[in-house]
């Protein structure tokens, strides 16, 4: 199975782009995987033309077999042995690209919503679009960790 995470704008940080790298490389160790950013779109005054623009912009790169996993605080709240199951079934259905979503500062528009497989959250709380990036991506390291029942997560 081939994981991408896609976003919308660049990660501005070093410390983050060093974290993402660093989990990144980790996960090449059990599937093939992808960070792949997308151009902001310039925000107008009006947030909901530019959410779906982008919509426009990700719709445009999915293929009809992907698997659209959006990051949304609307979404279904796991605990890290929870993700690692909803994992490992996408793998025993054979799911050959599953894409996690990360969306620009207005979150998704209804058109990827209606697109999407799955809406996942990593928290109650709201963090900024470049942090959800490096905690997805340990999140997604955990859950390998953790069907390989290797040492990492503590339970």
């Amino acid at each position: 199975m081939k994981i991408s995470i896609w976003c919308i704008g660049k990660t501005g940080e070093q410390y983050l782009k060093d974290g993402i790298a660093i989990y990144l490389k980790r996960l090449t160790h059990y599937s093939k995987v992808e960070l792949k950013e997308f151009k902001d779109v310039k925000p107008g005054n009006n947030p909901e033309e530019t959410i779906q623009r982008e919509a426009e912009m990700i719709l445009a790169q999915i293929k009809s077999d992907d698997f659209l996993i959006l990051l949304d605080e609307r979404g279904t709240a796991f605990t890290s042995l929870q993700f690692a199951a909803h994992i490992e079934k996408m793998q025993l259905q054979s799911v050959k690209h599953v894409i996690f979503l990360i969306g620009g500062a207005y979150g998704h528009h209804s058109l990827i919503r209606h697109r999407a497989n799955y809406l996942v959250s990593l928290s109650k709380m709201t963090f900024s679009h470049q942090m959800v990036r490096l905690f997805l991506a340990e999140q997604l390291y955990r859950a390998f960790t953790i069907l390989r029942n290797e040492k990492y997560h503590n339970e």
